[in-house]
């Protein structure tokens, strides 16, 4: 790849766009209560093409994982939160990078303004290439489960 000042030019350039829209994303997302009202924060990162290639991006994914439950327990500070889909809660999914700007905000909207939980995982499901449920036991690492079981 190229470094941050290097500028490609004629076929290196069509290179260059074409393996940044070829990567996927990596998006954790929670489902989650807060004081009565929905809540679906995420955290994301494109994929290097190795992760990708990977049958699970777990370094990746335990990175997104940590930024998200951190940003969850600082927002515990406003109340109390609750899962809002047992353990498919917390999510992580990859998804196509033009997927981002259009289809993930119009399910998350949908989501938390119907709370319609089905018609959201079925909707993901669609746009995801890849996911997998987060999961941690006692004394055990992050465990990545696909989604759906």
């Amino acid at each position: 790849m190229f470094g941050a000042t290097a500028v490609p030019t004629g076929g290196d350039a069509l290179t260059e766009v074409v393996v940044m829209a070829a990567a996927p994303y990596l998006v954790a997302l929670a489902l989650i209560e807060q004081e009565g009202r929905r809540a679906l924060p995420l955290a994301g990162r494109s994929l290097s093409a190795e992760a990708a290639a990977a049958e699970e991006p777990t370094q990746a994914a335990h990175s997104l994982a940590l930024e998200l439950l951190l940003r969850l327990w600082q927002r515990s500070d406003e109340g109390p939160l609750r899962r809002a889909c047992g353990v498919e809660s917390l999510l992580l999914v990859e998804v196509p990078m033009e997927s981002l700007p259009e289809a993930l905000p119009v399910l998350k909207a949908a989501w938390l303004n119907t709370g319609d939980t089905a018609a959201f995982q079925t909707g993901l499901r669609a746009l995801c290439s890849r996911a997998w449920t987060l999961s941690v036991a006692k004394f055990e690492p992050v465990t990545l489960t696909a989604w759906p079981a």
